[in-house]
Order: C-alpha cells, then structure tokens, then sequence
C-alpha cells in the first residue's frame, strides 16, 4: 500500500536552509548524507511528517506546482508566525494570485521556495 513519505525541499545553501526550517518547526536533522547533497529533518520526538533538503542550482518557478501548507488557528496566530518566520529569514512572496478573501499568506523560505502560512479558522 502507498504511503506520504516526506516533502523535499532544494536548497543551494543547505545549512542556511536547514537551520530555517528546523527553527521555524523545532526540527532537528535526523539523517545527513556524506557530501551533505542530502539532509532529513523531523521534530525532536520523531512526530510529524520529515522535510528532506535537497541540494539544488535551480531556481525556484514563480508559480510553483507544489509547496507546503503550514497551519494555525486562527488570525492572530498567522500575524504571529509571519513575523517569527520574517524575522528568521522567509520574505513575503511576490504573488498576485490570491482570492478575494485568502485565508493564507504566501512566504518564501531561505532558498526562495514558497510556503503558505494558513488561518484554518478561516
């Protein structure tokens, strides 16, 4: 039976990226590749779904077909969490796809790759 494995993330600067995403969910690296091209990253409990980094030149598309959905509970929370994940590095996406009343913020991690900060009360 298939199961969700991880999602994977490219990054040319692999420490910066990993020390952004294990700040910003309290990961740690679990598993780090000789070479360091490959790095696994999961909560310190061993909970959660693992982020793989992936040494990667290319650029990240404007408009890309996969990203991930980080979740809060509510409005104040999501005001929150932007300001954390700003002030450790993420940028505001330049993203002129939002609906009439979004309940998500597009950012961009280290790396220039986009994640939405989602207000699951919304």
């Amino acid at each position: 039976m298939l199961r969700f494995g991880m999602v994977v993330i490219g990054a040319q600067d692999m420490d910066r990226a990993e020390r952004f995403w294990c700040t910003a969910l309290g990961y740690e690296e679990r598993y780090r590749q000789d070479g360091g091209d490959w790095r696994e990253l999961q909560s310190a409990n061993g909970s959660g779904s693992v982020i793989g980094l992936q040494r990667s030149d290319a650029h990240p598309r404007h408009d890309p077909r996969l990203h991930i959905d980080l979740e809060v509970d509510s409005a104040a929370e999501q005001r929150a969490e932007i300001g954390r994940l700003t002030g450790l590095g993420a940028r505001l996406a330049d993203w002129d796809h939002y609906p009439a009343d979004p309940g998500f913020v597009v950012l961009e991690d280290t790396e220039g790759n986009k994640f939405c900060i989602v207000d699951a009360s919304h």
